[in-house]
């Protein structure tokens, strides 16, 4: 994966910095400690770029006649003009850092992606939503893999996030060095196993795609994958869908393992199945069979190695 960091979007109280509405900070040591070894962090706290103090008012989103508003909770001050105008110029800057994901605040009415109150002008609570810069960020940059850092307790969803930052970092790699036909056909190849894993509707989608690239315009064709990429990534690679692709890398050795190292195999899959245990268990066996038989084509698939065994994401789903 090389030696260069992936740049990660983040809300600045999740390092520790003490820019909260009340002076606090949300220290996140699984975010800071553990995946801060292998990411370049900008820290983003709107409220506080926007020119509010610390510590401020708490705020909260009401609807209102004009739309959702960023108000004030007990003196209704509106500062919705204020904060849409600092996050347009914010993710101007924002897209030339090329970050590869953002990590969000749950519950701000800022910086939450999902599920956050709103208020009518009496206020009470009458629906959910998304923070005002929130919803800016992922409407400019809608194929980005986004998460709060509440999602990211789930072994599930932090394993799936952590998957498509480094399959976004890999795609802006090729299409930087520029692209060619056989860098994208070795990226497609690269990663079929993990597309796989998340959708076979979409590998055959993509698949037709590469097969056929002299139909589009070159640009077009990067963006359409791009795009079905994103989208069969952001698909749960469930235990079903990953003991078929097990099960399809075991069907590689058919030829080379003896009766009971098959046995063994079919064996550790099983208990994967059952949950048992977890999927770094059947994946580091295959491993080891990848490098003893030199399979070729499996010893580049990124399903096997999506991310560093230091995160150790896998020892948990």
């Amino acid at each position: 994966m090389g030696d260069e960091k992936i740049k990660l979007g983040i809300s600045t109280c999740l390092l520790g910095e003490k820019v909260r509405y009340d002076g606090g900070h949300k220290l996140d040591r699984f975010l800071v400690n553990t995946v801060g070894a292998f990411v370049e962090w900008i820290p983003i706290c709107p409220e506080v770029e926007c020119g509010l103090p610390i510590p401020r008012e708490s705020m909260r989103l009401v609807e209102s006649s004009d739309g959702i508003r960023l108000k004030t909770g007990k003196t209704n001050i509106d500062h919705t003009p204020r904060m849409l105008t600092w996050a347009g110029e914010r993710l101007d800057l924002l897209e030339k850092e090329d970050i590869c994901g953002y990590i969000f605040k749950s519950k701000s009415p800022s910086s939450g992606m999902r599920d956050i109150k709103i208020y009518s002008e009496k206020g009470m609570p009458i629906g959910k939503g998304v923070g005002l810069f929130a919803r800016k960020l992922m409407e400019r940059f809608p194929h980005l893999p986004v998460e709060d850092e509440g999602r990211l307790n789930d072994a599930g969803l932090r394993e799936n996030f952590i998957e498509r930052i480094f399959v976004y970092q890999r795609w802006r790699q090729m299409v930087g060095s520029g692209a060619s036909r056989r860098q994208f056909i070795d990226f497609h190849t690269d990663h079929k196993l993990l597309i796989m894993a998340h959708s076979e509707k979409h590998l055959r989608i993509l698949g037709k795609l590469v097969a056929a690239p002299h139909e589009k315009e070159k640009a077009s064709l990067l963006h359409d994958y791009f795009v079905m990429l994103m989208e069969a990534l952001k698909l749960k690679a469930t235990v079903k869908k990953n003991v078929n692709v097990l099960q399809h890398i075991m069907g590689y050795f058919k030829q080379q393992v003896s009766s009971d190292e098959k046995q063994e195999l079919l064996e550790v899959i099983d208990q994967y199945h059952r949950r048992l245990i977890p999927l770094i268990v059947p994946v580091t066996l295959l491993n080891h069979y990848v490098r003893k038989y030199q399979q070729d084509y499996l010893l580049r698939q990124v399903y096997l190695k999506p991310h560093p065994a230091e995160l150790m994401l896998r020892n948990h789903v």
